[in-house]
């Protein structure tokens, strides 16, 4: 009788510690910080394609993954560049590619004009029109496009049997050029040039092909180049 009644206190606890029992549910994840990432949009020639050095050793991804680590939500940076192409080239392919606007835009080019075709006069109404249409692709704030000077291929071992003296000068050249247009423009511009002349010195600036920038060097442009970006998308 007393082994019935301790069973019948037993079961009853047993029934109501199952019925009072709270199902666990797991929490939805939480949505990614910041909401959509910020697009980007690179123009430019082999300096933004970054030939001769990784995909991910680009100026524009070394800034972006420096934006991400500030805590700025980013997303790989989109191209339209390639080795070779001047300004004429890069315009054709802009109107081309018909890209969507982007948050951020930014444009090198100018040094294939200057090796190629050494004509200033088209390439200050090139670099105009290319600045305008950067300006609406960034949504028509001209605050949010970033212009990098041409660097200094004269002082590579690439240009040694060169007149390098004649290629700095030309350089600087087509610079005041696209200084003066990114400044009546209103857009930011980044002064390359001085830092690509250090390659003379160190050769650990240059990739492989002893004429482009490696990602040293680009890195050095990333870090100077990621606040000011970072002023306009955080």
């Amino acid at each position: 009788m007393r082994l019935l009644f301790l069973y019948m206190i037993f079961s009853s606890l047993l029934s109501c510690s199952t019925s009072e029992r709270v199902p666990v549910n797991n929490p939805p994840p939480p949505p990614p910080p910041g909401g959509p990432g910020k697009t980007w949009l690179a123009l430019g020639d082999s300096y933004t394609i970054g030939q001769g050095v990784d995909a991910a050793d680009r100026f524009p991804t070394q800034t972006v993954n420096l934006l991400l680590q500030a805590g700025i939500n980013m997303n790989n940076p989109d191209y339209i560049a390639a080795t070779g192409w001047t300004s004429g080239v890069l315009t054709n392919q802009v109107q081309s590619q018909n890209p969507p606007q982007y948050d951020v835009v930014s444009l090198l080019i100018g040094v294939n004009d200057q090796y190629q075709t050494h004509d200033t006069t088209g390439y200050r109404q090139r670099f105009t029109g290319l600045l305008q249409k950067s300006i609406q692709l960034a949504r028509g704030k001209k605050e949010n496009v970033f212009v990098l000077s041409i660097p200094d291929y004269s002082v590579t071992p690439f240009a040694a049997s060169s007149d390098t003296a004649r290629i700095r000068l030309e350089l600087d050249w087509f610079n005041t050029i696209n200084k003066s247009v990114t400044a009546q423009s209103q857009c930011a511009y980044l002064d390359i040039t001085a830092s690509t002349r250090e390659a003379l010195y160190d050769l650990n600036l240059l990739a492989s092909d002893r004429l482009h920038p490696s990602k040293i060097e680009y890195r050095k442009w990333a870090v100077r180049l990621m606040p000011l970006v970072q002023a306009v998308v955080r």
